[in-house]
């Protein structure tokens, strides 16, 4: 394994370094990968929203969009471990019962806040969606 000093100061022709561009916020963060299918659809719903003259008809379609990110980010985050651990059946059964409960919840709550959104708050969530994705 090279040492850190033996490492080239500089790229070379034959290695591509990518520059990573400075997050805008110096802390630490999680991040999860969810299908490409709701990857496009997430851009498909960000650039109708964002191209309409009024944003407030969208407010139903960026509800569901956010309660189907959340519910990936779930599944990622704690159902997912889960079978990595082979906790078993029954304890992977019990945390899925429990997180639909909760993501029950949460997409109720975030159906009713998103509804009440005015055009630059419908905007600001979807400008914040767009910068989880960079």
């Amino acid at each position: 394994m090279p040492k850190l000093s033996d490492k080239p100061s500089r790229p070379t022709a034959t290695r591509r370094v990518k520059q990573r561009v400075p997050s805008r916020s110096p802390q630490p963060f999680l991040r999860f990968y969810h299908s490409e299918s709701l990857r496009a659809k997430t851009l498909d719903v960000l650039s109708t929203i964002e191209k309409a003259t009024d944003a407030k008809p969208h407010r139903d379609t960026l509800a569901n969009l956010v309660v189907e990110l959340t519910d990936s980010g779930m599944e990622y985050f704690f159902l997912r471990p889960l079978k990595l651990a082979k906790a078993g059946f029954v304890v992977e059964q019990s945390a899925r019962f429990g997180m639909a409960a909760a993501t029950g919840m949460i997409a109720s709550a975030t159906r009713t806040i998103i509804g009440r959104m005015d055009q630059a708050q419908v905007l600001a969530v979807c400008g914040y969606i767009r910068q989880l994705m960079e």
